[in-house]
């Protein structure tokens, strides 16, 4: 993939027959089993910014779902969505939408919607792929020569889906020129903030995050949540080795199932780590699951002997033992709490 040099702000467009007071206008694309909260997150952070309070009147910002069909779209949760609009003319918005869906399903949009984005692009709507929509927008050939961002739990299918392309996974989302693209959770409300801000004002891109108790706005280069930066390569088969880690935390599976899974050997992700990371693939399972367990501490209300589950130890007193030779002190400590008095065996 081409690497683009800068991320140039998008210019602000004028779509055509808008309202007056509307500074942000937005068409939704949804895919078939899209992703429901990426899509909410969104929408909420636009009607949020668009009216005074908790009114939801589209007044400074507008958004509206699309189709070609008009028929509900389901999401991956099984509710449906109905469309509000034919596709007709793209440049009444500023930003065209495109919400993913579930990977396994692997299908393309529609010739009519595809016609739709293509005609959107050569007018210059800037496009945007939410959630997996990046591989949606890359399936039509409308991300070629840019930068891209998928989540991190989806960066192998993107790499098996489109050879030689190196996604972006360690941002939740990315700016580059007239196309942008987001992780999705979270991230979407965080990308639809940027828009807000840029469009409507500061102020009501906060308001809406706000509200919505989400603390302050991130910007595109926040890292995700994934692989400590200690463990960063460039070899594809430790970079997937360490996806496939990060995709079983709560329970982990052995170097020896990773390993099959990969069609290699144990021997060979061993060396792999050790020629990339100097360390075995066993130590770095271990850290990338003490990392998440003190990021959750640090910014989380969970008991440790909940933390101790979702990060794969067999129990709070397991996670302290680890966590102290890792980092010098217990959660408890680090949480600022008194150490429990642990039994000597």
């Amino acid at each position: 993939m081409t690497q683009a040099t800068s991320q140039p702000t998008t210019a602000l467009r004028k779509p055509v027959a808008r309202q007056e007071k509307t500074r942000l206008s937005v068409g939704f694309i949804l895919a078939k089993r899209f992703t429901l909260c990426a899509f909410a997150n969104f929408v909420d952070v636009l009607r949020l910014a668009a009216d005074e309070g908790d009114r939801s009147r589209p007044i400074l910002c507008n958004w509206t779902v699309l189709s070609d069909t008009m028929d509900p779209i389901p999401s991956s949760s099984g509710i449906s969505v109905h469309p509000k609009e034919r596709l007709g003319d793209p440049r009444r918005f500023n930003y065209i939408v495109v919400v993913g869906g579930l990977i396994e399903d692997g299908t393309d949009l529609s010739a009519g919607y595809q016609n739709f984005l293509q005609e959107a692009a050569a007018a210059g709507v800037p496009l945007v792929g939410v959630c997996t929509g990046a591989f949606l927008l890359h399936r039509a050939g409308l991300l070629d020569g840019y930068r891209s961002c998928v989540s991190w739990f989806s960066h192998s299918d993107f790499k098996e889906q489109f050879d030689g392309l190196d996604p972006v996974t360690d941002q939740i989302f990315v700016v580059d020129r007239d196309r942008l693209t987001c992780a999705g959770g979270v991230s979407s409300a965080h990308l639809a903030a940027y828009l807000v801000d840029k469009h409507v004002g500061t102020a009501h891109a906060n308001k809406s995050l706000h509200i919505m108790i989400i603390d302050d706005a991130h910007q595109a280069e926040k890292p995700q949540p994934g692989i400590p930066l200690d463990l960063k390569t460039q070899n594809p088969i430790v970079q997937r080795a360490l996806h496939i880690m990060q995709q079983n935390i709560d329970a982990p599976i052995s170097i020896q199932e990773i390993a099959q899974r990969m069609g290699k050997s144990k021997r060979q992700i061993e060396r792999y780590f050790r020629l990339s990371l100097e360390t075995s693939p066993q130590v770095a399972f271990l850290n990338i699951r003490l990392d998440l367990a003190r990021h959750l501490v640090l910014t989380s209300q969970k008991s440790v002997a909940q933390i101790a589950v979702d990060c794969g130890f067999c129990d709070s007193s397991h996670l302290s033992r680890m966590f102290r030779r890792r980092y010098g002190c217990t959660p408890q400590v680090l949480r600022g709490l008194p150490a429990p008095q642990e039994q000597v065996a």
